[in-house]
């Protein structure tokens, strides 16, 4: 028998050492997924009368994942959902490109303005979705700002009309995740090598040469996270929104977690609710998948 190595060792006392808490992760992600799963091929409700056990006493093999196509209000509501995404991702992601542009030099006052700019970063989103419902009523700051500006009285409902409503939703959102993406850009541009920048300058490159030609090539990597986690963020949008509007008037602001919110707790088809949720999981590892081989593409 061949001696193992002190490398083989250690790496076989590492799986020891590691094992059980690798078996408890692995647990508490595959169980409730495999739960998931179960119960989206049954028409299993609370309402049913049996545990959830048993609910492959009422199995319907894949009725939930076909009921998908022909639920409208399910499409209306990844509609919204993708209109705010398609939306607030890239402003927010141009805002914060600039603003580390203007933070990664040093000027006066640079750790003051720093603090109060990622200060909305840390709002409870539910508290957030309070301020800005205050924000936005009909005889609000918002409101009364057009007032002084137009120099007659403006009294918009907000939150009461289809369309102003969803801007209002957008408009917070934009206001409390532009840091993170200021956060996360300004890491990247931090991490630019100085040297190749100056090298540039000598060589007469302006600023935005340098710019384009030096440090968004060096941040690709970087890009591609910061619009993925925004992008799956902006999808699970919840809190913020079913404050300020609980999805209306109507379902005019209704994006997929307030949907799903809904349909759990007033219509309790929890398998159809499973249904959903694992198309949705399925969609957005997929895009989480697509945007690590970009970020690897984006490295190499």
């Amino acid at each position: 028998m061949t001696p193992m190595t002190d490398k083989q060792e250690g790496a076989r006392l590492g799986l020891r050492l590691t094992l059980p808490a690798q078996i408890l992760v692995l647990f508490i992600s595959l169980f409730p997924l495999l739960m998931q799963l179960y119960i989206s091929l049954t028409d299993w409700s609370p309402l049913s009368g049996i545990g959830w056990p048993r609910a492959w006493e009422m199995w319907n093999s894949f009725a939930n994942y076909t009921d998908l196509i022909a639920d409208h209000r399910l499409w209306a509501a990844l509609g919204r959902t993708a209109l705010v995404m398609a939306v607030c991702v890239p402003v927010e992601f141009l805002l914060g490109l600039g603003l580390a542009t203007l933070f990664a030099d040093n000027f006066p006052g640079k750790r003051v303005l720093y603090s109060i700019l990622i200060m909305p970063m840390m709002v409870v989103p539910a508290v957030a979705g309070y301020m800005f419902y205050m924000l936005f009523q009909s005889g609000g700051p918002i409101n009364s700002l057009l007032s002084a500006i137009s120099g007659m009285p403006v009294t918009v409902a907000w939150l009461s009309d289809p369309t102003l409503a969803l801007v209002a939703v957008m408009v917070s959102d934009i206001w409390q995740w532009t840091p993170l993406m200021f956060l996360i850009l300004l890491a990247g541009m931090v991490g630019v090598p100085e040297d190749q920048i100056r090298a540039s300058t000598l060589l007469g490159a302006n600023a935005w040469q340098r710019f384009y030609s030096i440090v968004l090539p060096r941040m690709k990597a970087i890009i591609v996270i910061a619009l993925a986690i925004r992008v799956i963020e902006c999808f699970k949008i919840f809190d913020t929104l079913f404050i300020m509007t609980g999805g209306g008037p109507g379902v005019a602001t209704e994006t997929i977690s307030v949907y799903i919110y809904k349909i759990t707790t007033q219509d309790l088809i929890w398998g159809y609710v499973a249904a959903i949720a694992l198309a949705i999981l399925l969609v957005l590892s997929l895009a989480c998948v697509w945007a690590m081989r970009r970020m690897a593409r984006a490295k190499a």
